[in-house]
């Protein structure tokens, strides 16, 4: 049987790019006018936006508080610049540790009711380095199967043994468990709110399993941070587990209007985790507008209960209306809501139809979700008006009804 001939372009001969020249995927979308991906956004991240001289109604954003462009929250981020300039030109753990980050770090670990906290320059490498430094030879990490891809990919870069349970299924976890006899230590990590489908885990029955065998428990809580709980400190203050889970995980890119990731717990671990971890190690630090920045939302979420309550009124309105379309909101519990639309064409042509109607969601399709469960991901803001998610619900009824998710039920 003769090889095919190797793909040739100027970027050489070497079969290394092949695979670069036979992707396909994103052309093939493209070319059906379907392409909804890197959307290029002229304006600051409100419930409305500005895209290609339009204004839009922002449904796909994880600005859950509305804080991205809060005057309070610039200011501080100009303010910072003022002082230490643009970055800090080196890693945390050798010349770019500011003051400003230790007084970040303090107040984080204050605000989520742990001993420490240590930041990162971004989400992604808190769960890529805590994890890989955390889970050694002879350790097993337990995953849910719809872990986010930073989770896993934290795992894999571990020499520890990675093992997935069933989504949201604690009995697995305990099956699993159980048959693992040969293990020293191990983590379980969960997110604490599910990103695409707004589901949360079920943390009183985790927490259980694991202490029955003698295992930690990790939380990622980029989606639960700001959203979740009485006060805002998200998913184990929901269930009143704070003090029941080692490690909480958040980002700063979600409700606290900045970019970057944090880790809390006990003080030893986070010491560890500070000199071990090699995404903070090897990894320039967080520049000094972001960490001001994210500073001046701890504050602003403790003293505006207000905002995280009207977020919560326009997610009750808003998935409220979607359910008396007739549509399929799966297990969300949460600001993020999503249209379980089934085929990844449909998807795509509900996403491409609804910017014409100046309606900005995400589209959700494999292997950021199972196959054949494509999604529209919408999220909400504390910021949207009853006016922008009425216009929301009406343009998706209209096209609901185009590609026949929508059949007879009302807005």
């Amino acid at each position: 049987m003769s090889k095919a001939a190797p793909v040739t372009s100027a970027a050489g001969t070497s079969p290394l790019f092949d695979k670069c020249f036979r992707f396909d995927d994103a052309h093939r979308i493209q070319r059906a006018g379907l392409y909804s991906f890197f959307r290029v956004v002229d304006s600051a991240q409100d419930p409305e936006v500005v895209i290609g001289g339009r204004r839009m109604v922002m449904l796909g954003s994880n600005n859950y508080l509305g804080l991205t462009n809060d005057p309070r929250v610039k200011e501080a981020a100009i303010e910072a610049i003022r002082k230490y300039g643009s970055g800090c030109a080196g890693s945390r753990f050798l010349n770019g540790t500011l003051d400003l980050h230790v007084i970040l770090e303090e107040r984080l670990a204050s605000f989520m009711r742990q001993d420490a906290a240590v930041v990162f320059a971004t989400g992604f490498q808190v769960n890529l380095g805590a994890i890989s430094c955390l889970v050694g030879k002879g350790d097993s990490v337990y995953l849910d199967k719809q872990d986010h891809a930073c989770i896993i990919d934290g795992a894999r870069l571990s020499f520890g043994e990675v093992r997935k349970f069933k989504h949201n299924d604690p009995a697995d976890l305990r099956r699993q468990m159980k048959n693992d006899t040969m293990s020293r230590g191990k983590l379980v990590v969960v997110d604490g709110v599910f990103s695409m489908e707004g589901d949360i885990a079920p943390l009183p029955e985790i927490v259980a399993v694991a202490r029955d065998f003698e295992a930690a428990v990790m939380v990622d809580d980029a989606h639960g941070v700001g959203v979740l709980g009485p006060t805002g400190r998200g998913t184990a203050e929901h269930f009143g587990l704070e003090d029941e889970v080692d490690l909480i995980m958040g980002t700063f890119s979600k409700s606290m209007a900045s970019v970057g990731g944090f880790i809390a717990g006990e003080a030893t671990v986070i010491d560890y985790v500070k000199h071990r971890a090699r995404t903070l190690i090897f990894s320039a630090a967080p520049p000094p507008a972001s960490v001001a920045a994210a500073l001046a939302t701890v504050d602003i979420m403790e003293q505006e209960p207000e905002r995280r309550e009207r977020l919560w009124e326009n997610t009750r309105f808003f998935a409220e209306g979607l359910r008396s379309l007739g549509l399929d909101t799966g297990d969300s519990e949460t600001p993020v809501v999503p249209v379980v639309v089934g085929e990844d064409l449909t998807a795509l042509r509900m996403v491409h139809r609804l910017h014409e109607e100046g309606i900005f969601v995400n589209c959700v399709l494999s292997p950021a979700t199972p196959p054949g469960r494509a999604l529209i991901r919408t999220s909400l803001m504390a910021t949207h008006t009853k006016d922008h998610l009425v216009h929301a619900l009406e343009a998706i009824e209209k096209v609901g009804r185009e590609v026949g998710l929508v059949r007879s039920a009302e807005v």
